[in-house]
């Protein structure tokens, strides 16, 4: 593990001994398992805030990506208007397609 710290972490004796079953080196699967709870958290925290999105970004919702990049200089091609689906904001049910 590069850039590696050592840390003191206490864990109870009966959760050691089922890594000790499954895995010999304890740092790397601790390490590991760590890495999959931060990922864990970080997508269950962008699922929240797209099904509760925060009181500042609601005014945002009715703009249009056109309205939006609307300032940005026009050679730079920073964005495409054409791609991506239409959405808008629905109070109570979140990001909807728009119909066509």
């Amino acid at each position: 593990m590069a850039g590696a710290e050592r840390v003191t972490v206490t864990l109870p004796a009966s959760l050691l001994e089922q890594i000790d079953r499954v895995e010999r080196n304890r740092s790397r699967f601790i390490a590991e398992a760590v890495q999959q709870e931060l990922l864990r958290r970080r997508r269950e925290g962008l699922l929240r805030s797209i099904s509760d999105p925060h009181p500042d970004t609601t005014e945002l919702a009715g703009v249009s990506l056109a309205d939006w990049t609307s300032d940005l200089p026009a050679e730079e091609d920073l964005v495409d208007n054409a791609a991506g689906v239409p959405v808008r904001w629905v109070e109570g049910t979140g990001w909807v397609r728009e119909r066509q």
